[in-house]
């Protein structure tokens, strides 16, 4: 499967491919299929399994754990868990849901350009995740497929950084983390954390 972002370009790198071959042959149309496998590489999106565990969180991104700190949340104003994940260049630029559960609009935006898109999932359960999505390196606003009100299904797509950026979660301070810093997570199938309930 590949991103919905890569469609438009896919195509027109395919359509370049089959004009050219047809009026100039397959020497001067190989350049455009090389592009084309290209984006097929860049723009890849396989389908993911995601684990049946109660409680838990999944990666939203395949990247490395860099950091794992307790901060205060700055979307919803309240101690919590940090978990920040850097995205490979050479990986899967889909981003997936942590959790299952309801998009809210966080009561506070950070005033920071790099890091927009901050989303704020609520479980049934009534857990508080957010999501935040930063600028991979071409500064490119990251996509983000839902909206205020959504209800959302765990490890189901939900945004794209174009070629990779940083994801960070922040998690209910009690949360027990599962992984590392330096662990290689795959986003919507590993597990990062559990959430503890009394």
């Amino acid at each position: 499967m590949i991103a919905r972002e890569g469609m438009a370009p896919l195509l027109a790198a395919i359509i370049a491919g089959v004009l050219v071959l047809h009026f100039n042959g397959l020497m001067q149309s190989l350049p455009f299929w090389v592009f084309a496998l290209l984006l097929l590489l860049l723009f890849r999106d396989p389908e993911r399994d995601t684990p049946s565990q109660p409680l838990a969180v999944l990666s939203p991104a395949d990247g490395k754990v860099t950091s794992i700190s307790t901060v205060q949340d700055p979307y919803l104003l309240r101690q919590s868990v940090r978990v920040m994940i850097h995205m490979s260049l050479y990986g899967v630029f889909t981003t997936r849901s942590p959790i299952e559960g309801k998009v809210l609009e966080p009561p506070n935006y950070p005033v920071d350009n790099n890091e927009p898109h901050g989303v704020w999932l609520q479980s049934t359960e009534g857990d508080d995740i957010v999501m935040v999505m930063s600028r991979g390196p071409l500064k490119n606003a990251p996509r983000c497929y839902i909206r205020i009100g959504d209800r959302i299904g765990q490890g189901k797509r939900c945004g794209f950084v174009h070629l990779g950026g940083r994801v960070d979660l922040y998690l209910p301070e009690n949360s027990r983390l599962v992984v590392a810093e330096g662990d290689t997570v795959q986003g919507g199938t590993d597990i990062i954390a559990k959430l503890v309930h009394a």
